[in-house]
């Protein structure tokens, strides 16, 4: 069993990190943004509402005002799941204030080799491996720091960079999703 950082612990790395905090997205879809209201909305309407203010854009848009970047990259089914449709939509809102989030089919992911891993990169100097159970539900973090998991870590997020899709384009190749 992986040893979890406190929860209460997770939101400081978004705030001291000095250059970089890049995400990998692997799964179909997540229990926390199903058992959310904006999820529920989404599924209503086929809108996100704005929440630009909420904390996490709130810091986004601070980190990035100073210089720092924030990206991720979600791994899309094609078909895109209804979770994968919302993340998508979403992310239209984190990227106004400032988080980069781009997408990868996930047949070329599979293609280069990215693995099924969730995780957060820190300066390329430490991670935080997120773990989540058969119904999508999360678990919990661990804090990875071993310089060779490290390089592994940075090697993927390269990889999964170098084939990621801006939003835009994405919208665009998945069909009217806004």
């Amino acid at each position: 069993m992986p040893q979890f950082i406190e929860d209460d612990a997770f939101g400081t790395y978004f705030e001291e990190f000095e250059h970089t905090a890049w995400r990998l997205e692997t799964r179909r879809g997540y229990g926390s943004d199903r058992a959310g209201e904006k999820y529920r909305h989404y599924l209503e309407t086929g809108e996100v509402p704005d929440d630009s203010q909420r904390p996490w854009c709130v810091n986004v848009r601070a980190q990035t005002e100073r210089g720092k970047r924030i990206e991720r990259v979600r791994i899309v089914d094609n078909p895109p799941t209804h979770e994968q449709r919302f993340l998508l939509a979403a992310a239209a809102i984190n990227n106004a204030v400032g988080e980069d989030i781009r997408n990868v089919w996930r047949t070329d992911a599979q293609k280069a080799g990215l693995p099924a891993t969730d995780f957060w990169l820190f300066d390329s100097r430490r991670a935080l491996v997120l773990h989540f159970d058969d119904a999508d539900e999360y678990l919990g973090a661990e804090l990875v720091e071993d310089a060779e998991q490290i390089v592994r870590l940075c090697q993927v997020r390269d990889t999964a960079w170098h084939y990621a899709i801006q939003r835009e384009e994405f919208v665009a190749q998945v069909g009217s999703i806004e």
